[in-house]
């Protein structure tokens, strides 16, 4: 009777075993699956990858950096010529009131 038991057992054990390669292959299967179909989505949503994201992030910065140098040098040759140009601005006012002066002399 002890064999029989022995092979009894030996038989759950075998089933068992059995059951739980089939389980991991499942697993297996089902990873898959879920891996395709999230990377057909994300495919569909014309997602881009993250080193192109990084790549388009600094050159966004680098292109902001430039736009504020660019414009702190813009105001400094507009401060410029404003500057050169008040001296001529008050001399044409003193050469336009002079003759008005002069006419009501």
């Amino acid at each position: 009777m002890t064999q029989t038991q022995n092979r009894v057992l030996d038989e759950i054990a075998r089933m068992f075993t059995n059951a739980a390669g089939a389980a991991q292959g499942v697993r297996q299967e089902v990873e898959t699956v879920i891996r395709s179909q999230a990377e057909r989505l994300i495919a569909d949503l014309d997602m881009v990858p993250r080193e192109e994201f990084e790549v388009v992030r600094d050159m966004a910065a680098l292109a902001r950096e430039e736009n504020d140098a660019l414009k702190a040098r813009i105001e400094a040759l507009e401060a410029t010529v404003a500057a050169l140009s008040a001296p001529k601005a008050k001399s044409s006012a003193r050469a336009a009131a002079k003759p008005e002066a002069s006419a009501e002399d």
